[in-house]
């Protein structure tokens, strides 16, 4: 019977049929070993194929259909395995907060990036607005027109009173999504304000480190009444590249890409080659250096352990 992977706790999958049943599936352990270099081999927003459940024996996932695109990071505790957000998205709502607690830029280029490298676009959605000082609002119009110039679609809300919540409806409408982000931004009160009935465990921000007290522990689908997905996730902290080469990570930041054309070579890394039109471009302020400096930190991935400081 074919299903959609609609929650996964690690463990067990519940399976949402094609006729409208939902099952609780297992999957055997010779599935992860399948050429599949990941901590989930199966995930939140799968088509998959079951087998029915008989005595003493539980239902078991037999195969996946191939993946029209997924969101992935390099595993926090395995360097050499990725773990994968979700699948067969439509788009990505990456939520961002410039205080209680802070999303520094960095992670969220890595996170655009990623996206863009598996084709999922991303709206870039400012929470709890309403906490900003006069500088943090200075600096939120800063990022506001630097996103929109690169070409990603920027919204503000305050998810806790409603306010802006009404626009972040309507991009959801129709669509698979996934709400993304660091711990303590408001995804889980986001979702209460889509979906008041789900009455999603919340949880105050640690006041002695100002960061996110995780309240969601696995991933889940819900349908939204006026139609489309949105996928909760646990909130994540740093995010790794998995799997990119170095000559490739340019062609994920838009700009880098347009002006690595004019470069002297065609293999430049924009790091220390003559006449490279990227470094010169960060110069003139073309290219905004916080970006920059995000693609530099993603060239050194590939260094033991370099994945696991710095990216928060």
């Amino acid at each position: 019977m074919r299903g959609l992977v609609i929650k996964s706790t690690g463990s067990s999958y519940l399976v949402r049929t094609d006729d409208g049943a939902t099952v609780e599936c297992r999957i055997k352990g010779t599935f992860r070993i399948k050429g599949i270099k990941s901590t989930n081999p199966i995930a939140v927003g799968d088509y998959v194929e079951t087998a029915p459940a008989r005595e003493g024996v539980p239902a078991y996932i037999t195969s996946i259909e191939e993946r029209r695109n997924y969101i992935v990071r390099r595993s926090s505790n395995l360097s050499k395995q990725s773990h994968i957000l979700a699948c067969n998205l439509d788009q990505c709502l990456l939520v961002v907060t410039l205080t209680h607690p802070v999303t520094s830029t960095v992670f969220i280029d890595r996170f655009l990036a990623s996206a863009w490298a598996y084709r999922v676009p991303v709206i870039l959605v400012f929470n709890k607005t309403d906490l900003l000082e006069s500088d943090d609002k200075a600096q939120l119009d800063e990022l506001i027109r630097l996103y929109t110039s690169i070409g990603y679609e920027c919204l503000q809300c305050q998810a806790l009173t409603g306010d802006g919540m009404d626009r972040v409806r309507e991009k959801l409408a129709g669509k698979v999504s996934l709400i993304s982000g660091n711990s303590g931004v408001g995804k889980s009160t986001m979702v209460n304000r889509l979906l008041p009935q789900l009455a999603q465990r919340t949880a105050e921000i640690s006041e002695k480190h100002d960061t996110g007290m995780h309240t969601t522990t696995f991933s889940e689908m819900f349908q939204l009444p006026e139609g489309g997905w949105i996928i909760d996730t646990p909130g994540i902290k740093g995010f790794g590249t998995f799997d990119m080469e170095h000559e490739e990570i340019g062609h994920y930041f838009p700009e880098i890409f347009r002006h690595s054309a004019d470069c002297r070579y065609g293999n430049c890394t924009h790091t220390c080659e003559p006449d490279c039109a990227v470094k010169r471009a960060v110069e003139t302020g073309e290219i905004h250096i916080s970006r920059y400096t995000s693609y530099l930190s993603m060239l050194d991935d590939e260094e033991d352990g370099k994945y696991r400081s710095g990216l928060e």
